[in-house]
């Protein structure tokens, strides 16, 4: 691998700056015993410095780790545990490395920060064999982060947030639109969305589409509230768009996430409102939550577990250097039951 300019990298060039043989520098990458913690600390100090990563190949003929695959996720132990998205998508990613006798490394991290320096300590202490990168931001600091390190990996989101990564996901924006116009549709024209955290790329382009599908049907009555996709947090936005005076509370609502859709249900219920009669609630993702509570929820359909299982071949073909092209995978599509009708009046 080269830096960033100037003539090719080699070994020999790391082993000069770091004080070491060759040979330190093949033991400290192949993580072999050996050296001590401070010569290893300096070996990849020095190659970080110049620029330099094994190549690929290099890396698997010398016995690299490529049956573990790392997974990092920025969100809290139990909202994580309660997420059905996060569940399905884990369980279509473990149904492929199952097949590849393949294990998934996955943490929790406070921030992206913290992930950089994970999937930095995966990759030179040849824990993984590749990553697959969630919640992507607008010019994120990861995408710079593994391109510099060579570490292959699969960005989940769209490419308009993750550079040259290999990518793949869902087409966001026209979920969005097919929601408020299917609401719309039924007469409604006070709308409102529940999101997600609004420093999520996916956040951004969903309420962007909102607000363009509210324009393009002239909704006057539409709003949008940023959560942080806890049940709690779903509660806490329903209950204020309810208790809005009638000119502007919603006859309708969408959420970005099946759990804040079961808590809106609930807070309907608490506050004497029947769904769909005076209130109708759209989910998102379409867990098996949806089809529990009653009414029934109608729901953004989307196969997340196929999603996962797509992530998952996608990164071996990356790993294997195949030229895996980034791609969608199937568009949300409207499941409408119970909990959607026309409004009254």
């Amino acid at each position: 691998m080269t830096g960033l300019s100037g003539p090719r990298v080699t070994i020999k060039d790391v082993a000069a700056r770091a004080g070491v043989s060759k040979g330190a520098v093949s033991l400290a990458f192949n993580h072999k015993p050996g050296l001590s913690e401070a010569t290893r600390d300096r070996i990849f100090r020095a190659a970080r410095e110049l620029g330099w990563e094994p190549s690929l190949t290099a890396r698997t003929l010398a016995g690299s780790r490529v049956d573990v695959v790392g997974l990092a996720i920025c969100r809290p132990a139990r909202m994580l545990g309660l997420e059905p998205w996060f569940m399905e998508f884990i369980s279509g990613v473990e149904s492929v490395l199952t097949d590849h006798s393949c294990s998934l490394l996955l943490r929790l991290v406070r921030n992206l920060d913290e992930e950089i320096g994970l999937q930095e300590s995966w990759w030179r202490g040849r824990q993984i064999g590749g990553s697959i990168l969630v919640d992507f931001r607008a010019d994120d600091p990861r995408v710079a982060a593994v391109e510099r390190l060579g570490m292959p990996v699969v960005a989940v989101g769209h490419p308009s947030l993750t550079g040259g990564l290999t990518s793949v996901w869902t087409d966001d924006a026209t979920a969005v639109t097919e929601a408020v116009r299917y609401l719309a549709a039924l007469g409604h024209r006070r709308i409102a969305r529940v999101g997600g955290a609004a420093a999520l790329g996916h956040t951004i382009m969903r309420a962007a589409a909102f607000d363009e599908a509210a324009r393009t049907l002239r909704l006057g009555g539409a709003r949008q509230v940023a959560t942080d996709y806890s049940g709690e947090a779903g509660a806490r936005a329903t209950r204020s768009l309810l208790t809005a005076a009638p000119p502007d509370r919603p006859t309708a609502i969408v959420y970005d996430n099946d759990i804040m859709a079961v808590a809106g249900l609930s807070v309907a219920a608490e506050m004497g409102l029947r769904v769909p009669e005076d209130v109708s609630l759209l989910a998102w993702d379409d867990s098996q939550l949806c089809r529990l509570t009653h009414p029934t929820l109608s729901a953004m359909s989307h196969d997340v577990h196929g999603f996962g299982a797509d992530a998952a071949r996608t990164l071996f073909g990356v790993i294997m250097e195949e030229g895996v092209m980034s791609h969608p995978v199937p568009t949300p599509v409207l499941t409408p039951r119970g909990s959607t009708a026309a409004p009254r009046g």
